[in-house]
């Protein structure tokens, strides 16, 4: 269902109770999408448990830790100390 603005604002009850029966909402301004109001049964839910992703982001980072450095060679922290001398001065 597409809802235009223009004399519409008053019916947002209308409008939710639609979504709740299963009715997918487009709001327009001149045509154009903005928004959309969808129950809430039609959203995913995550299908991994918190437990489950704590155990999969302990695992990625252990891999992380064993993983060779993938950039090897100078550090963002030295990476312009070619521009300057001992001193801290422009060379």
């Amino acid at each position: 269902m597409r809802i235009f603005r223009t004399g519409r604002a008053g019916k947002l009850g209308e409008l939710i109770d639609r979504a709740d029966k299963g009715e997918d909402i487009l709001l327009t301004r001149d045509g154009d999408p903005i928004a959309r109001i969808v129950p809430l049964k039609a959203v995913e839910t995550p299908t991994r448990s918190r437990d489950e992703f704590r155990v999969a982001l302990r695992e990625i980072k252990e891999r992380a830790r064993q993983t060779a450095d993938p950039f090897p060679g100078e550090t963002a922290a030295r990476s312009q100390d070619f521009l300057y001398d001992e001193d801290g001065l422009p060379q």
